[in-house]
């Protein structure tokens, strides 16, 4: 688990691939302090497993699924990455919930500077845009991020000085692509909703009509 905090911008130092895989050579600087074979590392808002250790660079295998699902796969030697380990469990919990496990690439479509702020607007696909909310959270290329404003083709975000210059989205351009991870709670909620009782509560014969709907909730003052 993670926390949306990048930790430090490190960088690619070699790409190996396969047909439908590949391996990752990562040079970072902080996080090599107490790294261990194992570990998870956010790469670029990625969990990735720490597979091979070498003086200030660590290795990691990239499986087609995480291909699909991110733009690892664009990654060359010499790109600079968002890193953030593991949380511990008595550390700070400065962002949201993010697992790491990305739902989907957006675009971003422009950017402008807003006095002290860059406001960038990012196009995504209809599923990632679903669980997008107006001042919810959004991991982007495991940004910990605030959602200033959603429609139903882009969503927009504003950035502060400090997130652009300890990250890689000050390097970030419009047309260039960004790892998206939506808040997991919207996805559960859902989940729950479409799902029903439990085969438990089913079976008992006591909740035979029992099912958790959005008019159910609005009567509850939910």
């Amino acid at each position: 688990m993670f926390t949306g905090i990048i930790e430090e911008v490190g960088k690619i130092t070699a790409v190996t691939k396969g047909q439908r895989s590949s391996q990752l050579w990562v040079q970072g600087d902080l996080i090599m302090e107490d790294l261990k074979l194992g570990d998870s590392v956010a790469v670029n808002g990625v969990c990735l497993t720490v597979s091979q250790l070498k003086g200030s660079q660590w290795m990691a295998d990239v499986m087609s699924e995480t291909l699909k699902r991110s733009d690892l796969g664009e990654l060359k030697p010499g790109n600079p990455i968002n890193l953030e380990r593991a949380m511990p469990a008595n550390g700070r919990f400065g962002g949201h919930l993010v697992s790491g496990h990305i739902d989907g690439t957006g675009q971003i479509v422009q950017i402008n500077q807003d006095e002290n702020a860059i406001i960038f607007e990012i196009s995504a696909a209809a599923k990632v845009l679903r669980y997008i909310i107006e001042k919810g959270s959004l991991a982007i290329d495991g940004i910990s991020l605030t959602v200033t404003a959603v429609n139903d083709a882009t969503f927009r975000v504003s950035i502060i000085p400090h997130t652009v210059k300890h990250t890689i989205l000050g390097t970030k351009k419009k047309g260039d692509l960004v790892n998206l991870e939506n808040d997991m709670v919207g996805k559960y909620i859902e989940k729950f909703l479409l799902s029903g009782p439990p085969e438990e509560a089913k079976s008992s014969g006591n909740n035979k009509n029992d099912k958790l709907t959005m008019a159910f909730l609005t009567q509850a003052g939910f």
